[in-house]
């Protein structure tokens, strides 16, 4: 585990290397007591990367220098951030919840057609139950504290060519991020195809593939719209959730007053992600006009159309399926969901 406890203080620097003579009264600078390193996902643009970019100040300024956070987007693989702080690689990291979806499927809520619609529906399930439920996963699961959480900008659909209409996903390579998309583009005639965010604009290139659903503020930020020109918002896995996550082991050895110091800034960083959510996506709106590009987003029909049980049965039924390995009710859960947004039976 990359964790430093350092008891002894800095030495006072010499007055000849620094110009300065130091009195007594002044104080002496503390070398960091804790010292971590936090792995995040590259992920340019969104108010993911915004606000875990700004965890170090936030940290340092709320515990007096006592902890020290290096953030790192090269040290762990996208997909192993949420596994490398349950082993001990990292101590810190950034995580999206649908990258460990498969493994337990309450992860993916948001992945589920037509189940949670927008940020508006996901802020609502999430303060129902759904956050205090997460939190206990990640603690009992993956040893890990859940510290903040927030969302990424909404998943926009980003192509060669038009796809206005149900029928335009008939043979199209989409890259997908998660299993219940995937599962969802097959049963559209698409062919779903994972890829790293890394991978997409030279896939998009060579005609590896024809599109991809990624958050339209990263992809603003890659500047998609120059390989893939039409942008559209088909509520389709609509939101991808975030979490600050830190190694269990690692949280009980700092103590409690610095544990408190850090909540609280967390929580703060928390407000500020949901409180500026709309300032990101209208800045990729705005990114999107230079580029010569525009938002499209599906009528309310064709994005009932899609999330329609013809298309979007096998995608629950994965998912049904998954929960009950793990000896979770999937259908309750979901109905739970349904119920906390005042669908019951829908």
């Amino acid at each position: 585990m990359t964790i430093s406890l350092k008891s002894t203080a800095r030495g006072v620097m010499g007055a000849a290397a620094l110009g300065l003579s130091l009195t007594a009264g002044q104080a002496v600078a503390q070398e960091p007591e804790f010292d971590f390193t936090m792995a995040v996902i590259v992920s340019p643009g969104d108010v993911y990367t915004a606000l875990t970019q700004g965890i170090p100040e936030r940290i340092d300024e709320a515990t007096d220098g006592r902890v020290q956070i290096t953030v790192s987007d090269s040290l762990v693989a996208s997909n192993q951030v949420a596994g490398a702080v349950r082993d001990g690689r990292v101590p810190m990291s950034a995580a999206l919840h649908t990258y460990i979806s498969a493994e337990d499927p309450r992860m993916g809520i948001f992945n589920l057609p037509g189940l949670i619609n927008g940020i508006d529906d996901y802020v609502e399930v999430r303060e129902a139950f759904w956050r205090e439920d997460v939190k206990n996963i990640w603690k009992e699961n993956w040893n890990a504290e859940m510290l903040a959480d927030g969302a990424w900008c909404p998943t926009a659909l980003f192509s060669k060519e038009p796809i206005h209409e149900v029928a335009d996903f008939e043979g199209k390579r989409i890259r997908i991020h998660n299993p219940q998309s995937a599962a969802l583009m097959s049963s559209l005639g698409a062919k779903p195809i994972p890829m790293p965010t890394s991978e997409v604009t030279p896939a998009l290139e060579r005609g590896v593939i024809d599109g991809v659903f990624t958050s339209m503020c990263v992809g603003a930020a890659m500047e998609l719209p120059r390989v893939a020109p039409h942008v559209q918002d088909w509520a389709i896995s609509p939101i991808t959730g975030w979490v600050i996550l830190v190694n269990a082991d690692t949280w009980a050895e700092l103590p409690e007053d610095v544990r408190g110091q850090i909540s609280q800034a967390m929580a703060e960083l928390e407000e500020e992600a949901f409180g500026t959510y709309q300032t990101y996506i209208d800045t990729a709106k705005e990114k999107f006009a230079e580029l010569g590009s525009e938002l499209w987003v599906a009528p309310k029909e064709l994005q009932e159309e899609v999330s329609s049980e013809q298309y979007s049965a096998a995608a629950f039924e994965g998912w049904y399926d998954r929960a009950e390995e793990i000896g979770v009710d999937g259908q309750a859960y979901v109905e739970q969901i349904r119920e906390a947004l005042g669908r019951e039976g829908s």
